[in-house]
Parts: C-alpha cells; sequence; structure tokens
C-alpha cells in the first residue's frame, strides 16, 4: 500500500520550519515509515539550518529535494516563502538517490553521473528517474542529455531546475544530510507501483516558422539569415523591439516566449529568451539546434488552465484504473508570473482530475524535464526533453 503525507511551514525561523513541515508530512502516514522524503524550500531560509530540522523528523530516510521560486501543497501555491515536504511510504516502492556535481565545468558529465551512481545503487530495474538540476550553471538540456546517456534514451523523466525565488543568483540541491549548489540531484524508482507523467504549455504559434540559420548553444545567433532580435521586431514593431536591446526579455518571454517544433510531440518546445545583444543575437534558456524551426508564441492564463487539466488527465490515464497516492508537480515559474494573484487556478484544475485531496507537492521552476507530450506508455515512443514554461505532472499509484 502506497501513502504519502505534505506539510507546509513558514516563520522567520529556519530550523523550526523544517522540524514543523516534516512532522505536518509524518503525520499523514499515519505511522507507515517514509521511503523517500521530497523536500522543497524558499531560498529565504538558511538552507542548512532548514535540512536540520527536516531530518530530525525524518531521520535515515532517502532525501531529496530542491530551492524553488514558489511552493505548492495539496492547499495550492504557497503564499508566503515557505518549506514543504512530502513523505511516500510503500511496501512495493523502492528509491535510490544520488548527486551529480560541478555542472558548470560539465553538465554532461554531471548529469551522467548522478544516473550512473543511482544505478550502481539500486537492486532492481529503474522505472522512472526525477531529477533537480541547477541550471544557472550549465545547459539544462545538455545534463538531461547525459542522464539518458546512461538510463536509456527512452527512458521516462521528469523533473524541475531549482529556483531562487526570481533572483537568478543562486540555487541549491538536497540529499539526505547535505546542501548542494551547482549540482543536480536525482533519485530513481523502482518496484511494484504505478506512474503517469502528464506535460503540457498551452502556448500558441504566432507568424510563419523561421529557420534557426545560426546558434551556438543556447545562444540564438540568426533566424534566416537575420538577427534573431528580428522575430520580435517583426510583431511588435522596430521602435518598441529598441527597448528589448536595453533590458532583460525575461518578463515578455512570460507571455512570448520562443517555440521549437520537436519530433514526438503535437505542442512545439517552448524556449525562454533570456536577454538580446547589440548585435541582436539572443540567449535562451536552453539550447536551440541551428535547422530548427522557431516561431513566435504567445501565452493566456485560460488556456494554460485547460491544458494543466488536459496534462492532469492524462497521466491520470497511464495509471490505468489505480486511484493516485501522490503528485508531483514541477511547474515553470514564468507560468506562475504569467496568472499572478490567480495561480491557484491551475493548481485547481489539476485537483480535478488527480483528486483535491490527494497529497500533492510541488515547486515553481527555471525549467523542467519530461518526456514529450508526456507519453510514457509505449517506452520506445518515450523522449525525454528540457522544457520551459510548461506544466509537468507525476502522479503515483500503487
Amino acid at each position: 500500500m502506497m501513502k504519502a503525507g505534505v506539510g507546509i511551514s513558514s516563520g522567520d525561523d529556519a530550523y523550526k520550519a523544517g522540524v514543523d513541515a516534516a512532522l505536518q508530512a509524518m503525520s499523514g502516514l499515519e505511522g507507515a515509515e517514509p521511503k523517500l522524503a521530497i523536500v522543497l524550500s524558499s531560498v529565504e531560509y538558511d538552507q542548512e539550518e532548514m535540512l536540520k530540522g527536516v531530518r530530525t523528523v525524518s531521520k535515515d530516510t532517502l532525501l531529496v529535494g530542491s530551492s524553488t521560486s514558489g511552493e505548492i501543497t495539496t492547499n495550492g501555491p504557497a503564499d508566503r516563502s515557505s518549506v514543504v515536504v512530502m513523505f511516500i511510504a510503500s511496501d512495493t516502492l523502492e528509491a535510490w538517490a544520488s548527486v551529480g556535481e560541478n555542472i558548470k565545468d560539465g553538465a554532461i558529465e554531471a548529469g551522467s553521473a548522478v544516473a550512473q551512481k543511482v544505478k550502481e545503487q539500486a537492486t532492481k530495474e529503474l522505472k522512472s528517474f526525477i531529477m533537480f538540476p541547477d541550471v544557472l550553471v550549465g545547459n539544462g538540456a545538455d545534463i538531461v542529455r547525459g542522464t539518458l546517456e546512461v538510463l536509456g534514451e527512452h527512458f521516462p523523466l521528469v523533473g524541475g531546475a531549482s529556483g531562487d525565488d526570481f533572483r537568478f543568483e543562486k540555487t541549491y540541491q538536497y540529499l539526505n544530510d547535505k546542501v548542494y549548489s551547482g549540482s543536480v540531484v536525482g533519485v530513481g524508482l523502482s518496484g511494484e507501483f504505478s506512474f503517469g507523467i502528464g506535460v503540457k504549455h498551452g502556448w500558441t504559434a504566432l507568424g510563419i516558422p523561421k529557420k534557426v540559420t545560426k546558434s551556438e548553444g543556447s545562444v540564438l545567433h540568426e533566424l534566416d539569415g537575420e538577427p534573431a532580435i528580428k522575430v520580435y521586431e517583426d510583431y511588435f514593431g522596430e521602435e518598441e523591439a529598441k527597448v528589448l536591446k536595453e533590458k532583460t526579455l525575461a518578463q515578455l518571454a512570460i507571455t512570448y516566449p520562443l517555440g521549437m517544433k520537436v519530433d514526438g510531440s503535437d505542442e512545439m518546445l517552448i524556449r525562454d529568451p533570456i536577454s538580446v545583444d547589440e548585435h541582436g543575437s539572443i540567449t535562451c534558456a536552453a539550447e536551440i539546434p541551428e535547422g530548427s524551426e522557431i516561431q513566435l508564441m504567445v501565452g493566456s492564463r485560460k488556456e494554460a488552465v485547460k491544458v494543466a487539466q488536459m496534462a492532469a488527465k492524462n497521466a491520470v490515464e497511464q495509471l490505468e484504473g489505480v486511484d493516485p497516492s501522490a503528485v508531483i508537480i514541477f511547474n515553470c515559474i514564468a507560468r506562475n508570473k504569467l496568472f499572478g494573484e490567480h495561480s491557484a487556478e491551475e493548481i485547481e484544475a489539476i485537483q480535478k482530475e488527480v483528486g483535491v485531496n490527494t497529497p500533492l507537492i510541488g515547486f515553481y521552476t527555471y525549467g523542467e524535464q519530461a518526456p514529450l507530450g508526456g507519453e510514457v506508455r509505449n517506452i520506445e515512443k518515450c523522449n525525454s526533453a528540457f522544457h520551459n514554461e510548461t506544466v509537468v505532472i507525476c502522479v503515483l499509484g500503487e
């Protein structure tokens, strides 16, 4: 039998917030022994003190987690800086975790390292993998690529890039008693359990596709032989677009990101523009390969709520009749900014499908990891990737 408990705490004392959130989560297990603890915390807290508080309750339970740009629980998005904890207990699920360090020195290598360490620990074949990477110091797509090199090309990954309350300075990852930064923490799940993954963004394309004629990693230089910024100039006008060269694109990208056509998905893969240089080259949150087709995208709150519910429905259907026991959400910070004070609407839409009382934990991320289209029922068609501005919903059941 699988059970999950969720706790949330706020206040000025980091240690106490960790203790209180963990105690609440433990009470939800009704005496069952947890196999896994997931901890998500605002960077407003001293990270070491917060984790010490959690560990007074979790003891030796395998623990993974991340700093956030906003926390989510069964009660919806947190309205203040918080610590949230989920404990999962199961007679049949097994979990194995490790860390890949020094992403800045090699993102692919870090992804490969965490996957290899987890794989070596596991006594049973891994069925799914949850990851918490730091993408402020390295290419998120490369971290995913390195992980898949070890786990297999079509292995189902889910995860969220660590946040720091929209500061974009430093993020943190947790493994057992230790706080890391510049790393990727991963946990592999094996045993007898069911899981489903839903992935949607709801942004729609504007105008005609443009071909990437020059790019380097996450830097988009030219589209159809012209400076990349022209995709915004064509839509907003040259005078309006001049402002973009003087300040970050990040605010505009909340509503108008870029979309890239990819095989295996009915939605375009979103890429967040971050900044533009004097030559009109745009730096994005993840790579855009040369030869790709790019379009300007537009988002709306109504459509984003609609597709979040669709993603949740898709995830639950993959359980094939099993009721969800736990829900983990990885939701882009851009979606939170788009919703503003209405952010609870998206979580409520998800809960219509997963169950309003089903234990739920999540956070607002700097990028998401998940299969394209959320297709995990046919493993040969599962192609995991690094996403932006997307909601990823992972449901676990017996």
